[in-house]
């Protein structure tokens, strides 16, 4: 008998696709045409349509469209991370996605991970039946949909092996340099013009920056969370959870501190996936006070609308109608789920 696969369909997933989204949506919304298109030593013009990046959208659009494209998959980006559709949206978010890295002149390596995500988690998206992914899934609505489950986790557990090499990958490479290993570099990074704190925060960093022991300890810190976040796999629950804390404060840092922050949204969408259970949803009811001063504010109720004129809620795709969606439990509590390969 297999095993039960947790259904993937979760907004722990869905946060992560819109996590995504918006890393890609902030560099195509906030750099100008000219900024992301230009001739880069060594490559010549961007976009450069050759080999499979032809098949990227800046590829196919005219020469004088580049500015109309890039609104238009900014739009495309706003959908896919209002949660809308998401069977619809999955492979349009891959190749906005893949368009991007191949593309532009500014890529760096969150829009390399966004590609690799987004094409994952299109194995999860293309299969999900619900009209928006910040949806719970109704209990027993998957049961008829064994194959889509399996494929569905498939993806997920793919995004989380990915995310553990990443992590590995990163912190061996960083080894044999001497800067690491005396505990340095972070000095070097910190008084980089390009990368260094901005101004408002000098005064916070560069204390550290002059102490050996912080220098130490900004160096060594990050090479320990990302060996850490590279075993989590192996690890318990309770344990992975801390390290999700401190990979989240990690990459809020280099944000805040280098100005990559398509790269932090991406590496942040990848950590929901690698350290939340599988199956699990994110609780987001609002407190019972919040709740009561909104009723007594705008004189809504907790009935779906229609409740009592004989109108029945909406149903999901393919599946029968149901009541409002009621978010299960915590975020370490799993969702339903379905045998493989059975009835259920």
């Amino acid at each position: 008998m297999l095993r039960a696969v947790p259904v993937p369909w979760t907004n722990v997933y869905g946060l992560a696709r819109t996590l995504l989204a918006l890393g890609t949506l902030g560099t195509l919304a906030f750099s100008s045409t000219g900024t992301l298109f230009r001739p880069v030593a060594t490559q010549g013009d961007h976009p450069v349509c050759a080999g499979p990046m032809r098949a990227g959208v800046f590829c196919v659009a005219p020469e004088d469209g580049l500015t109309a494209t890039r609104w238009l998959c900014v739009l495309v980006l706003v959908v896919v991370a209002s949660g809308w559709r998401p069977r619809w949206t999955a492979l349009p978010h891959a190749w906005v996605s893949f368009s991007v890295f191949s593309g532009i002149a500014i890529a760096d390596g969150g829009d390399q991970v966004t590609v690799v995500l987004s094409t994952l988690l299109a194995l999860t998206a293309l299969g999900d039946p619900r009209r928006w992914h910040w949806r719970v899934l109704p209990e027993g609505a998957a049961r008829h949909r064994p194959r889509a489950v399996l494929a569905g986790a498939t993806g997920l557990v793919l995004v989380r092996i990915q995310m553990s090499f990443l992590y590995f990958q990163s912190c061996v490479a960083k080894l044999p340099h001497a800067e690491w290993a005396d505990g340095t570099a972070m000095w070097y990074w910190g008084h980089s013009i390009a990368f260094g704190a901005p101004g408002p925060l000098r005064p916070l960093v560069d204390p550290v920056l002059a102490s050996p022991l912080g220098v130490a300890l900004l160096t060594w810190v990050p090479l320990v969370i990302e060996m850490g976040l590279a075993a989590s796999l192996l690890l318990a629950q309770r344990w992975r959870w801390r390290l999700f804390a401190a990979g989240v404060l990690f990459h809020l840092s280099i944000a805040v501190m280098m100005g990559l922050w398509s790269f932090a949204l991406a590496m942040i969408g990848g950590l929901v996936v690698l350290c939340f259970p599988l199956g699990s949803h994110l609780d987001v009811t609002p407190p019972e006070a919040v709740r009561a001063v909104f009723r007594r504010n705008t004189g809504a109720t907790d009935r779906p609308e229609g409740a009592g004129d004989g109108a029945k809620p909406e149903a999901e795709d393919g599946q029968e109608p149901f009541g409002p969606p009621v978010p299960a439990g915590s975020p370490g509590t799993p969702g339903p789920s379905a045998p493989a390969g059975s009835g259920r």
